[in-house]
């Protein structure tokens, strides 16, 4: 019984551990304004139409450096009020009959698959006449999403690796084929701005709160100074 409760324990572990996927790092910068805005145009063009974010209002945007103005005129699309929610006109009926499933909120994937996750997946599209979308990815096999972007990217194929008898974790090679509108270089860029603005939609709170936080404590280290000079004065007479 106890091995069958410890098995429970750390099956998801396990299953995690056994997902060797090679992930290049997200250039995510919270702080980049300019970049927040330019994922969020690619959010709202690209993402915006199957993908729903509800728990994002459109006036947060405003967090960013954007004006009411041009939040209405550049990113809304799906509703005439800035004040509400990212949400999509697509029914989940329809969407489980086009796609097979539902298209998950976006809201805070980066939070649950993580940035680099992200921006690996985004640029690990490959052609695959054996999908149904005729697209399948690297890092998420079998995947069932369209590539949306490939008119930015162009489209690429899989080369398998040489060695990979040998080297079972070796990073894919995939081989464009057929240039998009963007470079290699502009279309890495552009998924970095997404990524980022996915990264910020997740927590667009996130650097507040770790200026509140180290405001905390700075505020916790004063008080122990004060505190325990304090003590000293009153317990002096004890000791």
């Amino acid at each position: 019984m106890k091995k069958f409760l410890l098995a429970l324990l750390f099956a998801p572990l396990t299953a995690f551990a056994s997902e060797h996927v090679h992930l290049d790092k997200a250039p995510v910068n919270l702080e980049d304004y300019a970049s927040i805005q330019r994922g969020a145009k690619l959010f709202t063009n690209y993402c915006l139409s199957c993908h729903s974010a509800n728990a994002m209002r459109y006036k947060r945007l405003e967090d960013v450096g954007l004006t009411a103005d041009q939040i209405k005129n550049n990113l809304m699309f799906a509703t005439d009020k800035v004040g509400n929610t990212m949400s999509i006109s697509m029914s989940q009926a329809d969407a489980k009959l086009w796609f097979g499933a539902v298209p998950p909120d976006l809201s805070v994937i980066s939070r649950s698959r993580s940035p680099d996750w992200l921006y690996t997946y985004l640029r690990s599209f490959y052609r695959d006449d054996t999908r149904p979308t005729g697209w399948n990815n690297t890092v998420f096999e079998k995947v069932g999403m369209p590539f949306v972007l490939y008119g930015l990217q162009g489209e690429q194929i899989f080369k398998e690796p040489a060695n990979a008898e040998h080297d079972a974790h070796a990073k894919p090679e995939l081989e464009l084929v057929k240039p998009g509108s963007m470079t290699p270089a502009e279309y890495n860029a552009a998924v970095g701005d997404l990524v980022n603005y996915l990264t910020w939609m997740g927590e667009p709170a996130k650097i507040q709160r770790m200026e509140v936080g180290i405001l905390v404590l700075l505020f916790l280290g004063l008080f122990f100074i004060l505190a325990y000079y304090l003590k000293q004065e009153y317990w002096k007479d004890i000791h």
